[in-house]
């Protein structure tokens, strides 16, 4: 990498934890047009799981990933391990407030410190000029946004699109757990959020039309939704009026998978309908 940087080369890095998908191609081809070097990182990073379970049946499928690379023309796949990225003695915590409080942040403690601090040390280690992550973790793109912002990391925090299947469903490493039935059933997600943001851009009132889709989220099978939120597209603010751009989030479980998913209204634009893969 100190030799691209010799070379005047604009170099990107994707931050994954692996079990890459289409959605994860795509931000790789997104970061082809933009960038003269493509890094993609590979690490299951301990620190942004909540449960010890969750973090032993999250998949490593390491070869698979590489393999799914190889065509796309990614230059490098860095995959530590944790000794690599937190050696005995590590003793430091990249913590962001604000953006990372409510939402996933109250139901995941430390998740986002996890977050942050992984991605400041990849920021760091790779030098890269740009990085790119998808909308479907929306938070999460805030956290990332807000640290790069704060640390004075020089580096261009670049959004790519959710990137669903032909049903709807958001893409996610997470989706391998559902079961056929589940799987029919998931996509009713997507359908629900994009309902509800086009009634709320139509006029209907906000608190009064998140409460009907989580009464039709639990009617398709979401038996644990753990918030249902409308919020301010620039700075996450909670909105119960809608009155400038702004996402409808959703975090639910079906069964034993933890699913999440957004959708965008820009004011006075209409709903942001998610493209299918």
């Amino acid at each position: 990498m100190a030799e691209w940087r010799r070379q005047g080369l604009k170099f990107a890095v994707l931050p994954t934890m692996g079990a890459l998908h289409e959605g994860h191609l795509r931000l790789v081809s997104a970061a082809l047009h933009r960038a003269d070097r493509v890094i993609v990182t590979l690490f299951v990073n301990p620190k942004q799981f909540n449960s010890q379970a969750d973090l032993a049946a999250y998949p490593r499928t390491e070869h698979e990933d590489a393999a799914k690379l190889a065509p796309l023309g990614a230059h490098i796949l860095y995959a530590p391990d944790g000794a690599e990225m937190y050696p005995q003695g590590f003793a430091t915590t990249v913590s962001v407030s604000g953006v990372s409080e409510g939402l996933c942040g109250a139901y995941r403690p430390g998740h986002f410190d996890g977050v942050a601090t992984v991605v400041t040390k990849l920021f760091l280690q790779t030098g890269a000029d740009l990085a790119f992550f998808g909308e479907k973790d929306f938070q999460q793109l805030h956290v990332v946004r807000r640290l790069a912002r704060d640390l004075d990391i020089p580096i261009e925090i670049v959004a790519c699109p959710t990137v669903r299947e032909e049903d709807g469903l958001a893409m996610s490493s997470r989706n391998t757990r559902l079961s056929p039935s589940q799987r029919q059933a998931a996509p009713k997600l997507a359908a629900i959020l994009l309902d509800a943001v086009a009634r709320i851009a139509g006029g209907s009132p906000v608190d009064a039309t998140i409460d009907e889709a989580r009464s039709a989220m639990a009617a398709a099978g979401y038996a644990r939704i753990e918030y249902l939120e409308l919020r301010a597209e620039e700075d996450l603010a909670p909105m119960h009026r809608f009155d400038r751009p702004a996402r409808l989030l959703v975090a639910a479980w079906l069964g034993e998978t933890r699913l999440i998913d957004n959708v965008g209204i820009p004011a006075g634009q209409g709903v942001i309908r998610p493209a299918a893969a």
